[in-house]
């Protein structure tokens, strides 16, 4: 059966234990001011667990703990949630929030390690990544919350939201850079689509629906599906308190988008908004593989493209446009940019429908257009992109690129850190084991100078 199985195969095959190495090989010269740990997450189901769906496997969390130019250590942990043990999700009280996955995202905020999943509520970790249990903010989280939040450069909030489909669709949150859910107020005028991504400016909220909505006929154990009834649409919200009563919803083409690149207000007020977006032979191919359906082609993401939609608020009109032909996912930027214009983003590039093309990191100057490509070789896959600022830098791409390549020539994986500004390979990484390709992850610098943090 697992052969049927895309996203158990390959470059995806689950690993079926938990191991800790220290001492870790160095190829070229760490440097000294990556001290911390990056963290990854993704679906790896135990042994014997065929789910039916790519998003249903458990989650997993694989981290690298850096210290002033050695490679300490590398650990993978299982997040022990109630599903991890065959807990369901749906029972006859209705959905349990801690039945989770936990296998999308993997944050640090307020002093907590979460990992995240969108349907469920976040998982605390401890920083040798055991899992402490659920995290409700103190009871005051009642909902999902996605796994996509967005940590403001400026004030250190963090903003997310809880999306259903079911009334109420749509609840947006704030908590604040302590970690203390302050602020939260459903959103009117939402739908049941899939909302998996939003994006933050300085002065709005910006929440994109598209056409993968709920669909109770899907099968898979995900009931979301593509509808061509389903309006594709962008809100924008006003920041504060009282701006879930200003919302204003904008009409786009119909679309999917999964994960937002950056958004922000130019210097005409208008909201600028970009991110790799399928349409709906796009979507289909991608679905196909995360169930393992036929048909499903070779690869998920090959009809993925940038695009970009600038919303003008004071004409209420809409512009978009496709801004590159080659296909990516996993957008990353410089998050000090984060709800600003940025100069640079970056991303991971796919085969497309045809198998044209091949994996890579990919740099985008969004002032000249330019595109350039770090190809990281025959059968290599390289996980999401994570921007880490250099000390001291001043530029935007003063910094590191961190990315986890799966080689299945080698059965084997290494940390590859690139430097953000030309993609020239700095350090090079060898992990003790071939790391199962994942989703998202993050950079958690050392918090107190001993090196505390973990």
């Amino acid at each position: 059966m697992t052969a049927d199985k895309p996203y158990l195969t390959g470059h995806y095959t689950p690993v079926a234990d938990e191991v800790t190495a220290t001492g870790l090989t160095v190829e070229g010269t760490l440097p000294t001011e990556l001290t911390g740990r990056l963290l990854r997450n993704g679906h790896n189901p135990k042994p014997g667990i065929t789910p039916t769906h790519w998003f249903k496997g458990s989650g997993m969390v694989h981290g690298i703990r850096l210290r002033e130019g050695r490679a300490e250590w590398y650990r993978n942990r299982w997040v022990h949630t109630p599903a991890l043990d065959g807990a369901p999700y749906m029972t006859e009280h209705g959905p349990d929030l801690t039945a989770s996955t936990a296998g999308t995202h993997v944050i640090e905020h307020g002093g907590r390690l979460l990992a995240l999943c969108e349907s469920n509520l976040p998982f605390e970790l401890t920083p040798e990544l055991d899992t402490v249990g659920a995290h409700d903010f103190d009871g005051k989280l009642r909902g999902a919350m996605t796994a996509h939040p967005k940590e403001d450069p400026v004030t250190g909030e963090l903003h997310f939201f809880g999306s259903s489909p079911f009334p109420p669709y749509l609840m947006y949150h704030v908590a604040d850079a302590k970690g203390e859910l302050v602020h939260s107020a459903e959103i009117p005028g939402a739908t049941a689509s899939l909302k998996h991504d939003f994006a933050v400016t300085r002065h709005h909220v910006v929440f994109m629906e598209g056409n993968v909505t709920f669909d109770p006929g899907e099968h898979s154990g995900i009931p979301y599906g593509w509808s061509d009834r389903q309006p594709a649409r962008i809100g924008i919200m006003p920041r504060g308190r009282d701006g879930a009563g200003q919302v204003r919803w904008f009409s786009v083409e119909p679309g999917n988008m999964l994960h937002v690149s950056n958004a922000y207000e130019d210097g005409r007020g208008r909201i600028v908004l970009e991110g790799p977006t399928v349409d709906r032979e796009g979507f289909r191919l991608s679905w196909n593989w995360w169930i393992g359906a036929p048909g499903r082609g070779t690869e998920p993401n090959a009809r993925s493209y940038t695009r970009r939609w600038t919303v003008d608020p004071a004409a209420g009109t809409v512009d978009e446009q496709i801004v590159d032909d080659l296909a990516v996912e996993f957008p990353t930027l410089n998050e000090e940019y984060l709800g600003r214009e940025n100069r640079y983003q970056y991303a991971i590039s796919f085969p497309d429908e045809r198998g044209f093309g091949s994996y890579g990191v990919v740099k985008y100057d969004r002032t000249t257009g330019a595109r350039r490509i770090h190809p990281v070789g025959d059968a290599r896959l390289p996980s999401e992109a994570v921007f880490v600022p250099a000390a001291g830098g001043t530029r935007e791409d003063d910094g590191y690129l961190l990315t986890v390549v799966s080689d299945l020539k080698q059965d084997a994986s290494q940390l590859l850190v690139l430097d953000a500004s030309g993609l020239d390979r700095v350090a090079t990484v060898h992990l003790p084991r071939r790391v199962t390709a994942g989703i998202h992850g993050s950079w958690i610098p050392d918090t107190a100078p001993d090196g505390a943090a973990g």
